[in-house]
């Protein structure tokens, strides 16, 4: 299949904000800046972009396709050093709160740490069902334990 270029660049323009605060949300080696990891996420949705169907909402295939991603370059560079917390996210979100949740929201499993993203994010209960293939029922009760760890340990802090 042909794929449009004009489309895809709407596409990226339309959620060039998500895409980067998806990326800037993971804390990767040293070796890759939030700018590298926009740019790998970039090169993936082009590769599917001509067989995007359709079957969920395009902000729901490019959570889904830039979460993967970015799991994918985490765990590839897990026994690399990661820089100074304070110095891997980007200006906008450099606010103190902001750093230590995004650290509770990495260490929860997966999919827990995905579905807690999208909510973060906006995404209602059945895009992450569909982002996550869980029922929604299933992603409800994930994030409400999520929130409930997460809000126990910034208690404990």
């Amino acid at each position: 299949m042909e794929i449009d270029e004009r489309e895809f660049k709407e596409l990226v323009h339309r959620h060039k904000d998500l895409i980067w605060r998806i990326c800037s949300s993971y804390r990767l080696s040293a070796a890759w800046t939030t700018e590298d990891a926009f740019h790998e996420v970039l090169c993936d949705l082009w590769s599917g972009f001509g067989k995007f169907g359709g079957l969920s909402s395009e902000r729901t295939w490019v959570f889904r396709v830039a979460t993967n991603k970015m799991i994918s370059l985490s765990r590839k560079n897990s026994n690399q050093p990661t820089p100074d917390p304070s110095q891997q996210y980007e200006p906008h979100y450099c606010e103190e709160g902001y750093r230590d949740l995004l650290g509770l929201i990495e260490a929860l499993p997966e999919p827990d740490g995905i579905i807690v993203r999208a909510y973060v994010q906006g995404f209602k209960y059945a895009e992450i069902a569909q982002i996550t293939d869980l029922s929604v029922g299933a992603v409800s009760m994930r994030l409400s334990r999520a929130l409930r760890k997460i809000r126990k340990l910034l208690k404990q802090d």
